[in-house]
């Protein structure tokens, strides 16, 4: 008789030190574990955004859902047509196809965990948006690379209104 042994799972672990930060003040990412690292479970990354500083312009994933947990300060989260305030310790998930952005709200910072689960491979989305802060690539290949990211762009009048 036979006895088969499933392979054990591999336990993902980044350290801080380890973790590439990408982008810059006012907005700071760090990439903490992409799909290919968890068996596509979730891909993660703590964003610290400054005094009122915009985290991400309005979109939505087709696959995916986000999770948005705030470690410090308070969060405005677009989640639809609704605009959540989080402060610390707050938590929400965006299910798949519903808009959503986030950014610190207005005179707070803001420092929190990002999960897209299941997961998708985005880290060299935030390396092209690094990328394009810093002038070496363009619009263009941002907007052409939303189906390989499943980021597809949105306009949210609700947004705008809210962040002026």
């Amino acid at each position: 008789m036979s006895l088969i042994t499933p392979q054990s799972p591999q336990t993902a672990v980044i350290r801080s030190v380890d973790a590439e930060v990408v982008l810059g003040p006012p907005a700071t990412g760090r990439l903490l574990l992409d799909s290919s690292s968890t068996g596509g479970a979730l891909s993660s990354v703590r964003m610290t955004l400054g005094e009122g500083a915009d985290g991400a312009t309005p979109h939505h994933h087709t696959s995916a859902s986000e999770l948005f947990y705030v470690l410090g300060g308070r969060l405005q989260v677009l989640a639809g047509e609704e605009v959540l305030t989080l402060d610390e310790g707050d938590m929400a998930v965006v299910p798949p196809n519903v808009a959503h952005a986030f950014g610190a709200a207005p005179g707070s910072e803001a420092d929190l965990l990002i999960v897209v689960t299941p997961g998708i491979e985005r880290f060299d989305y935030f390396r092209l948006l690094a990328r394009l802060q810093k002038g070496e690539a363009t619009l263009e290949e941002l907007l052409d690379s939303q189906e390989l990211y499943d980021n597809h762009f949105v306009d949210s009048p609700k947004w705008k209104q809210t962040r002026g």
